[in-house]
Order: C-alpha cells, then sequence, then structure tokens
C-alpha cells in the first residue's frame, strides 16, 4: 500500500479530521485515481492518515495510506493530479512506498507559538521553563472510561524555549504521540493551569517532524 506524505496549512488548518479525508476521498476521485474498497453493505474506500489532527493545528509531516483499484501510476505523477485536485494550504510532498507500521512512530516534534498582544511579561520565560522542569505535571484528560489525572513530564523529551521578539515566546519541543500520547495542546492547558498569569492571548501549533523509538524520521 503506497503512503503520501503531506501539509496542512494557511486557512486548510481549520478543516476538521472528517472534512481533511473527504477532500482526499474526493481528490483521488477527481484525479482519476479510482480508491479500493472494502466489501460488504457499506464498502468504505482504502486511505487512513495517521495521528489525526486538531483543528487549528498546521503540519508538515502528515502522512496517509492509500490502495488504487486496478490503476498504477508512477508515484511522481500520482502526487501532481493530487496537487492538482486539492486545495490550498493541503499539499502532497512526496509519495513512496509504505514499508513501515504506523505502530512504529513514538515522537512529535512541534513549535508552540506564544503570541502576548502586549509584550512577553517580565518572567514568562523563566516561570515556562519551570514549569516544564518539574518532576510531575498533572493534567487530567478525557478517556474512554471517563476523567483521569496524568502527569504530562515523562511525556515530554525535550524541549527548547525561546524569545522570537518582544511579543513573541516559541517553545520547540519533542512529545510521545503514541502509547502513551500527548497532544501539544496540553502543554498550553497546564501553563493555564499552573501559571495562568503568563498564558500567551495566542497560541499557533506547528507540527515538524515525526519520529520512531530511535529518534529516526519516519516515513
Amino acid at each position: 500500500m503506497p503512503r503520501l506524505l503531506f501539509e496542512k496549512t494557511g486557512n486548510a488548518v481549520w478543516m476538521s479530521h472528517l472534512d481533511l479525508m473527504r477532500l482526499f476521498q474526493r481528490a483521488f476521485k477527481r484525479a482519476g485515481l479510482p480508491l479500493k474498497h472494502t466489501q460488504g453493505f457499506s464498502p468504505r474506500p482504502f486511505v487512513s492518515i495517521a495521528l489525526p489532527l486538531s483543528v487549528g493545528v498546521e503540519s508538515y509531516c502528515e502522512l496517509l495510506d492509500f490502495e488504487l483499484d486496478g490503476i498504477t501510476l508512477p508515484y511522481e505523477q500520482l502526487q501532481q493530479k493530487l496537487n492538482v485536485a486539492l486545495i490550498p494550504g493541503v499539499q502532497v510532498k512526496s509519495v513512496y512506498d509504505n514499508t513501515r507500521h504506523i505502530k512504529e512512530l513514538a515522537f512529535l516534534s512541534c513549535d508552540l507559538i506564544l503570541e502576548y498582544d502586549n509584550g512577553v511579561p517580565d518572567g514568562a520565560q523563566d516561570a515556562i521553563t519551570r514549569l516544564f522542569k518539574s518532576d510531575t505535571l498533572m493534567l487530567e484528560k478525557r478517556t474512554k472510561n471517563g476523567m483521569i489525572m496524568q502527569n504530562i513530564i515523562p511525556m515530554i523529551q525535550k524541549y527548547i524555549l525561546r524569545k522570537a521578539d518582544s511579543n513573541t515566546l516559541i517553545l520547540t519541543t519533542c512529545i510521545c504521540c503514541q502509547n502513551p500520547t500527548l497532544n501539544p495542546t496540553q502543554l498550553v492547558a497546564a501553563m493555564e493551569k499552573y501559571i495562568p498569569q503568563y498564558l500567551p492571548d495566542y497560541v499557533k501549533i506547528c507540527r515538524k517532524e515525526i519520529y520512531d523509538a530511535y529518534y529516526s524520521v519516519f516515513r
């Protein structure tokens, strides 16, 4: 089954995961690339996206697995046909043979851009650094069995906080993305809970890269 690497940027970040799935299914159809479907009363196309994105999150490292029905084309041609059929902000970066299972995904590198309307408050950078250096950082997490308390510190592999300009801090972090999973939005939730006086007015989150358990780029 082939796999494609794509990005989701600009206004496209406001699409939900289900809308993104529908977009790709329609793009394959418009491009004249029939997808193979499951059998039974409710056939579904063989297309799946790893690590669904939260609405509003930008990404340059999304993966989609698919299977075509009765057609074979060079991967470069598949990429070109899909990009013509897709919308601005969603573009295929490459198509290649799927040789690795999604369960091998382990870590996600992302940027959290913290914007303050009236300038970065005095002490904010030190306070945020201390927060994520804590031994324990408990947050509520919704599960199938209800809400639980979870220590997110073991799921933060590394991070760097730097000041981009007088109004902006950038938190670059590498976090667990599977078994266990830490959503980058939980880092913002931790700031809101423990240091609300330094909570930014706006946060932009961007996925930069995904890795396996050995910190090798996952494809």
